[in-house]
C-alpha cells in the first residue's frame, strides 16, 4: 500500500490499482502458493501489470521492478518464483 501512495493515482488508472491491491491482498492471505491457484494468479497478473506499464512507456522499468519486488514480499516469495517458473 506505501508503494501504491508513492506512486501516486497519476500513475496508476483505478483499475490498475485495484489489480495490485487484489494482488497484495491474496498474497498476504493465502497460506501458501503450492496448493493456492489464486495467489499464483494474483502475481502473474501483477508481473503482465508491471511489464504492461514498462511496454507502454507510462513506467520506467526500475518504476515496475520496484513495484513486483513488493507484491513478492507479501507472500511466499521462494514458492511464487518457483510457480510462475513452472508456468
Amino acid at each position: 500500500m506505501r508503494t501504491l501512495s508513492e506512486i501516486g493515482p497519476s500513475k496508476l488508472l483505478a483499475p490498475e490499482q485495484e489489480r495490485v491491491r487484489d494482488a497484495a491482498d491474496t498474497l498476504i492471505f493465502s497460506s501458501g502458493l503450492s496448493d493456492e491457484q489464486a495467489a499464483i494468479d494474483a502475481l502473474a497478473d501483477a508481473d503482465e501489470l508491471c511489464r504492461d506499464l514498462v511496454a507502454s512507456g507510462r513506467w520506467e522499468r526500475v518504476t515496475a521492478a520496484r513495484l513486483a519486488q513488493d507484491l513478492r514480499g507479501c507472500g511466499a516469495r521462494a514458492e511464487a518464483e518457483a510457480a510462475l517458473r513452472a508456468a
